[in-house]
């Protein structure tokens, strides 16, 4: 892998991270208003600048070791380089600057390697001097640029997340208030994550239609979101495929309340119930990555699983027995098989 120097001949002025994120609780509902409930994966990003006293931005992904070059202020062609362009744009770079990438998050697996790049580099434009910003400010500025860079109207968690939680805790989070709050996972369980392997073909697309019905669902319901709908039998007066929406989303939040606190078991299953939702209302599943959850539900050191993301494939998340979670990933990539990866515990692959 090329370094900083390698690609533009001098050292960086300033490096900055930030992790990718997985959600526990809470899918498709910080678009609507709702709850959600992720936390912090060990893999960041890292994002090394200096100025280079032109008006572009030269830009180089190392893991893809790809290049993006587009004038200050501007946006870039496509890929990668439309995240870091937004993050430049809206973090106040004025005059042009290189822009070394990195990323330990997994691409394509739903874990936010897009928001963790948006906020690593407007963290890097923080320690250059140039943007004056809390973590708050850089979250929603991270979401501004998936909206007007990128092309995707994304809710706040993923960026949230990547800016304010660690991988220790769960950040309990009201999406429209954002008033939040740090809380311990359950007792006795930890945190498993496995990168199906499937890529998200259909992410982007999927997850627009999918905010385009619920935002119809609201709309009708005759609320400004469905986060002020309680009761899931309020949906039923909806054609489908907007009533099943909407059931996903108003069931989903109610979810997320009553996790709070909750035990591993109570927990656990809040999660099995969140996948069926996910999988049969919601309909951004996979069938690899039922397959998948299925396994792990069905392991008696697993309180319980589900998808985790955007959907269309990418990765899923179990509350597993502590000490337990290696082996358990262990034994599911032995017997579902395929490209797939345990991405936490980080040291588990399928060689044990």
């Amino acid at each position: 892998m090329k370094s900083f120097e390698d690609v533009f001949g001098v050292s960086p002025t300033v490096t900055a991270r930030a992790p990718g994120r997985v959600n526990l609780l809470g899918e498709h509902t910080d678009y609507q208003g709702g709850f959600v409930l992720p936390t912090a994966i060990p893999q960041q990003t890292t994002v090394r600048l200096a100025p280079n006293s032109t008006g572009q931005h030269e830009v180089y992904a190392a893991d893809l070791d790809e290049h993006a070059s587009f004038p200050v202020g501007e946006n870039a062609e496509s890929g990668f380089g439309r995240y870091v362009a937004g993050a430049l744009a809206l973090g106040g770079a004025r005059k042009g600057l290189n822009v070394w990438v990195s990323s330990e998050v997994p691409l394509g697996a739903g874990l936010s390697s897009s928001a963790a790049l948006e906020v690593a580099t407007l963290r890097a434009l923080r320690g250059l001097g140039v943007y004056e910003a809390d973590d708050e400010q850089i979250a929603l500025s991270a979401v501004r640029v998936e909206h007007e860079y990128v092309g995707v109207q994304c809710g706040v968690m993923d960026q949230m997340a990547s800016s304010l939680a660690d991988a220790r805790h769960m950040l309990f989070l009201d999406t429209r208030s954002l008033e939040r709050r740090v809380l311990p996972l359950p007792t006795g369980a930890e945190v498993l994550v496995i990168d199906s392997g499937v890529p998200r073909q259909l992410a982007e697309s999927g997850y627009n239609e999918r905010r385009a019905e619920v935002e119809e669902a609201a709309r009708r319901l005759g609320v400004e979101e469905l986060r002020d709908v309680t009761d899931p039998a309020a949906t039923e007066s909806l054609p489908s495929p907007l009533r099943e929406r909407a059931r996903h989303v108003v069931s989903e939040n109610a979810r997320v309340l009553a996790a709070l606190g909750a035990g591993a078991e109570a927990f656990g299953k809040l999660m099995n119930a969140s996948h069926a939702s996910l999988r049969d209302d919601y309909a951004v599943s996979h069938p690899k990555v039922d397959e998948f959850v299925a396994r792990l539900q069905a392991h008696p050191d697993v309180f319980g699983a589900r998808m985790t993301g955007a959907g269309f494939g990418g990765s899923l998340v179990a509350l597993v027995r502590a000490g337990q979670a290696a082996e358990v990933g262990r034994a599911v990539l032995a017997e579902v098989g395929g490209p797939a990866r345990v991405v936490v515990p980080q040291e588990v692959d399928r060689r044990g």
